[in-house]
């Protein structure tokens, strides 16, 4: 990483002398507030400091928080965590962007332009998006494996950056909406909504069009890895249905890094294989693989940036009505599609088999970000997580990613029980939006407490809070300093209202040329 020695002894992590905390694009008081502007520093993202008063316990997570993502900058962007995974992860680095605009609003611009320079031409942002300056066996699956180049060719892959070819879950949208909020006189002097404008309606086209496999409006993904949540027992059904890859025909680098009993089985690992070898076999075609499944969570974000995309497109002039009119008809299908009034929670539908999918998982309950859901869904939803499945406010710390109460509960082994650290914050997010203030604070605290004594884990042992996967992890520390700068207590910030709010607020600025001019037809 190129540094100035001078940025560095003066904006360095440490102490600052004048009791301001110094953060990367200027000057801000211990609240958070901008006092001044420092054009040193915006030509220096990669710039953290410690806030004020390290000596107080905020101060002093806040301090360590911000070293871990420091330590995961690659000078481009962050890595989730320098051993098991060493690359760009897609909606890990919309969710560290969203802690990032907290120290510096421009490094979290590159974060976000640095994933979506690797977009393909027909609107998939991958997953994984490779440094070169990476062995080729420190992950698998690695470059030579994608074949991104050359197999993706026919969907428009980049040449020039080596990729996956499946995607993650849409936070992007909203990701760039809060990056912007966090400083919008440098997002403007940047141009930086008008840049990734185009790209982000893209993704959301290919989503909403390419991605419709089910023909009920819903996406689909195509492969587990995709929703994020890889290894969840709600994949069970429709992964029995793939025959697996031989194991020797593949070398799992995740076992370098953790425990075989917290990591997905061979079996599993091997049906993930398969799909992914076919569908990049198939030129990575959608809509032929024997894997198809719409999600809760996956919908929910894409519903949640959709609103985003339509404040983005009104800050530059341009209609946001329509965009918001479709996250309102998408959040109609998903409660037609996916909602079991019934179980009181939000299923997957598995496209190819027919049906949903009984398997509790916490996927079911992000829908609580959506701001048109039906009051009777929000309350049940609420109901179901505070109850013996989730054990919100009960037994449970932050929010178990499979019911405790299920036959494949395991508190240890990857997302069939943790608790991981994002899934907390979209949930306590909802909770705040619809107005469980008290539930909202109650697992704010739990969120700051383990974050805390896990060491900023991966995830954590729902019951105890215990570490486990990977330390130092950055969406983690991300969503860590996101939290420590909301004020206990309150309704959603007025950044969150922006977000998630249905109508128009704030101001308008001069109309600019957009590449997608079809903005809200995409």
């Amino acid at each position: 990483m190129d540094r100035s020695p001078q940025l560095t002894a003066r904006h360095g992590i440490g102490p600052c002398p004048d009791g301001i905390t110094h953060f990367g694009t200027g000057v801000y008081n211990p609240a958070g507030q901008a006092v001044m502007a420092d054009p040193a520093i915006v030509a220096a993202p990669a710039i953290v400091a410690a806030p004020a008063d390290p000596a107080t316990t905020a101060g002093s997570l806040h301090s360590r928080a911000a070293r871990v993502l420091e330590g995961n900058w690659t000078g481009t962007s962050t890595v989730p965590s320098r051993g098991l995974y060493p690359h760009q992860w897609s909606w890990d680095s919309a969710f560290i962007a969203i802690g990032l605009r907290h120290l510096s609003p421009l490094r979290a611009q590159t974060e976000l332009e640095t994933l979506l320079d690797a977009q393909w031409g027909d609107g998939r942002v991958p997953h994984i998006v490779f440094n070169p300056s990476v062995p080729l066996d420190a992950y698998f699956p690695s470059p030579d494996f994608w074949r991104s180049s050359t197999a993706g060719r026919a969907a428009g892959a980049p040449r020039t950056v080596q990729t996956s070819g499946i995607v993650q879950p849409p936070v992007h949208a909203l990701a760039a909406w809060l990056v912007h909020r966090a400083d919008p006189g440098l997002s403007r002097a940047r141009g930086f909504l008008p840049r990734v404008y185009p790209r982000l309606a893209a993704w959301h086209r290919y989503l909403l069009h390419r991605r419709d496999l089910g023909g009920g409006g819903l996406a689909s993904v195509v492969h587990p890895w995709e929703q994020g949540m890889d290894n969840s027992p709600c994949w069970d059904a429709p992964l029995a249905r793939v025959t697996p890859a031989p194991a020797r025909s593949f070398r799992r680098a995740d076992l370098d890094h953790g425990a075989p009993e917290d990591r997905p089985t061979d079996l599993d690992y091997g049906r993930y294989v398969r799909l992914a070898t076919d569908y990049r076999d198939g030129g990575y075609a959608d809509g032929t693989g024997d894997f198809a499944v719409e999600d809760p969570a996956f919908n929910a974000l894409l519903i949640a940036s959709e609103h985003a995309l339509a404040r983005i497109a009104h800050e530059l002039g341009a209609p946001g009505t329509a965009r918001h009119a479709r996250a309102e008809r998408l959040t109609a299908a998903l409660v037609e599609r996916l909602w079991d009034p019934a179980e009181g929670l939000f299923f997957c539908r598995d496209v190819r088999g027919g049906g949903l999918i009984p398997e509790r998982g916490v996927s079911g309950l992000i829908p609580l970000l959506l701001p048109a859901l039906p009051r009777d869904v929000t309350g049940a939803l609420v109901g179901t997580a505070s109850g013996p499945h989730f054990g919100l406010g009960g037994p449970a710390r932050l929010v178990p990613s499979y019911d405790l109460t299920g036959e494949s509960f395991d508190p240890h082994r990857y997302w069939r029980g943790p608790a991981w650290f994002n899934t907390a914050w979209l949930v306590e997010r909802g909770l705040r939006l619809h107005g469980e203030r008290a539930r909202a604070d109650a697992l704010r605290e739990d969120f700051l407490s383990t974050a805390d004594t896990s060491g900023f884990a991966e995830y954590v042992d729902p019951y105890t809070g215990d570490a486990c996967g990977a330390g130092d992890f950055s969406w983690t520390a991300a969503l860590t300093l996101d939290l420590l700068h909301e004020p206990v207590g309150q309704a959603v910030t007025p950044v969150g209202i922006g977000t998630f709010d249905m109508g128009d607020k704030g101001n308008k600025v001069d109309k600019v040329d957009m590449r997608d001019r079809g903005e809200d037809r995409g």
